[in-house]
């Protein structure tokens, strides 16, 4: 797991922070509309549904960004690995909101958001992709 000190291409780093920033920016709409669902505007139900699939999406780049910044930029790993953990949750956390199971949807979306959130921190402060 251990990466080069060479500093990756300028692109695969903005590449993984505006997808990082668009996956927290949905995340944190997730929430929002969750909290405004539960409250009784039950239209929110259908946005939610619809933001998941696009947050989901913006993941998914996500991803594919943390894997250029390992491969082919020489980076570390770990940002692929968290990447690929992070769809493993949300696609769990589809499935347990689709299945109504709010009593583990809600505590592992709060997981998903922090998780991201130290992510995309991690992406605008690293030292390595600072000077990029």
């Amino acid at each position: 797991m251990t990466s080069s000190t060479a500093t990756p291409p300028g692109w695969i780093v903005w590449f993984l922070r505006v997808s990082a920033t668009g996956h927290l920016a949905g995340v944190l709409a997730q929430a929002a509309l969750a909290g405004l669902f539960v409250t009784g505007d039950v239209d929110l139900l259908a946005w939610h549904r619809n933001n998941a699939g696009f947050t989901h999406s913006l993941l998914y780049l996500q991803l594919v960004a943390a894997i250029l910044l390992w491969r082919p930029a020489r980076g570390p790993l770990w940002p692929a690995l968290a990447g690929l953990g992070l769809v493993l949750a949300e696609t769990a956390q589809v499935g347990l909101g689709q299945s109504r199971i709010i009593a583990l949807h809600f505590p592992l979306g709060m997981a998903i958001f922090g998780l991201s959130a130290v992510f995309t921190v991690w992406t605008w402060r690293s030292p390595r992709t600072a000077a990029a």
